[in-house]
Formats: C-alpha cells, sequence, structure tokens
C-alpha cells in the first residue's frame, strides 16, 4: 500500500506540534481534512514531532511518536509533502512493517 508523508503543523491550547503525519496515497482519508474529520479515530499520530509549549514553561523537545487527542487540535496547517512511500501490507513478528498508527520500535 502506498502513503503520503506531510509535514504538519499542529496547534493545541497548550502545544505547538510540528510532525510527520501519514495519511493514505488515495482514496478514504487520503486528503488531510478527511483524515482529521474521520470518526472513528479519536487520536492524531506523529512520528519525528517537534513539540514546543505555548506559555515558554519548558523547553521544546523531539518525540519519535505521540498520539495528539482530536479534541484538543484547534489548528492543523501542512507545511510540506514529504512524498509517497510503498510499505507492503501488515505482518507478524519484530521485522513486520510499521502500521499507520504503530509507534516505532525501541
Amino acid at each position: 500500500m502506498q502513503f503520503r508523508r506531510e509535514r504538519v503543523r499542529v496547534e493545541t491550547q497548550r502545544h505547538i506540534i510540528e510532525g510527520t503525519l501519514q495519511l493514505p496515497n488515495e482514496g478514504y482519508r487520503s486528503r488531510t481534512t478527511d483524515f482529521l474529520n474521520a470518526h472513528d479515530s479519536d487520536f492524531i499520530a506523529l512520528i519525528d514531532a517537534d513539540v514546543t509549549w505555548t506559555d515558554g514553561a519548558r523547553e521544546p523537545e523531539r518525540q519519535a511518536y505521540m498520539a495528539i487527542s482530536a479534541r484538543h487540535v484547534i489548528l492543523v496547517t501542512e507545511l510540506e509533502s514529504l512524498g509517497v512511500v510503498d510499505e507492503p501490507g501488515p505482518g507478524v513478528g519484530p521485522d513486520a512493517p510499521l502500521a499507520i498508527s504503530t509507534p516505532p520500535q525501541a
């Protein structure tokens, strides 16, 4: 299956998060707005995310994976397209490819 990776900025009341969102390349939920409006997921999964606190109380940090509660999102901005990647279907075992919402293995 082909996936399109988009670098996005997600703003909540307390955070500004820039990360990579993985979307289907075409069809159902392939547009960012369709993906965000889908009611089958309460979280938005991002990889390679940079998190900044809006109050400046903490230093910015980098997260390999994070799930953001969709109900806390105020604004999403597409920053750049990172292209399309080909990933085989789901597998089993430690060498299986990562799925859309699977956090990276440690």
